[in-house]
């Protein structure tokens, strides 16, 4: 957020693949649910690619202004990342969306390379579109049951009020032994949590009340095991639109992001889109809560 006249910026990258196309289509009635400004960046990576850069870029700006919306268009040329990592410290975006592919079936980094880097190095949340999605209108937001969620609750709540879609925070406990199997269906009865007093539940309990208060319908989803198989059950019991996850800011001075191994996990392996937020404190934080307030505000008007 820049001013009291920008609702949201968006940045879309693009480099003329099906893919790329995908995340703009899924991507554009998010930006028109917020009447944001938008920017569509295309990089030749190639001598010889400007034409076929500058014809995607036009693709991209028929789809943005099938929803009233007149994107920027920014033609470069050089290294993908490179471009779009410089191109998002210059120009502050809310967000940044790209299109992402699988490389292989098998391995450590199924996803591609530049997917990885840009989620680690663009300061913004990054919603990385994996497959063809047609719509958003259920959100599934994968929550440690810390604090440090608190941002992307409110960044995915403050989406899903703007495009009428519910959020459920999932949240994975650790496996006991067996012989505790009582222990934990009381422990998966997410209303039994919320009233207790313990620490995962005083904080699943303020994440939800965020969501309540932001007038975005809410649930909370508690289960036992492995996170990233936990989740990919999930996944198949209910048809969710996009997940939401976090990373964390690795301390050096070129403000580069880790996903951790759970977010990278969940990149590589959900058919969906996944939202990446960033977990940090202090400014950032004070920040994102002035944009959300912000953007309750001018819904309100």
């Amino acid at each position: 957020m820049t001013d009291d006249q920008t609702i949201m910026k968006i940045l879309f990258c693009t480099d003329g693949s099906i893919q790329a196309e995908n995340a703009v289509r899924f991507g554009a009635p998010l930006a028109a649910a917020f009447q944001a400004e938008t920017s569509v960046l295309g990089i030749a990576e190639k001598t010889g690619q400007e034409d076929a850069v500058m014809a995607a870029l036009r693709r991209a700006q028929d789809m943005l202004k099938e929803y009233h919306l007149n994107p920027e268009l920014i033609a470069k040329a050089g290294r993908p990342v490179r471009e779009i990592v410089k191109r998002s410290r210059e120009t502050h975006y809310d967000l940044v969306v790209i299109g992402a592919v699988r490389k292989d079936t098998q391995g450590p980094l199924w996803m591609s390379g530049r997917a990885y880097k840009i989620i680690e190095s663009v300061a913004s949340p990054v919603l990385v579109v994996i497959g063809n999605r047609s719509g958003l209108r259920r959100i599934l937001l994968c929550t440690g049951g810390t604090p440090q969620a608190n941002q992307a609750v409110l960044f995915a709540g403050t989406i899903a009020r703007h495009v009428n879609a519910s959020v459920t925070l999932f949240h994975v406990l650790a496996q006991p032994p067996a012989i505790y199997a009582r222990l934990i269906e009381q422990q998966e009865d997410a209303d039994r949590v919320l009233a207790s007093d313990s620490k995962l539940g005083r904080t699943l309990s303020h994440q939800k009340k965020m969501l309540d208060d932001l007038g975005v319908p809410g649930e909370v989803h508690l289960r036992h095991g492995l996170v990233v198989p936990e989740l990919l059950k999930e996944l198949e019991r209910t048809e969710f639109d996009l997940v939401v996850s976090g990373s964390s800011r690795s301390g050096d001075a070129l403000r580069q992001y880790v996903m951790g191994d759970v977010t990278r996990e969940i990149v590589n392996r959900a058919e969906l889109p996944v939202l990446v937020v960033r977990t940090e404190t202090g400014r950032t934080k004070r920040r994102l809560r002035d944009v959300v307030s912000r953007l309750i505000d001018r819904s309100k008007g």
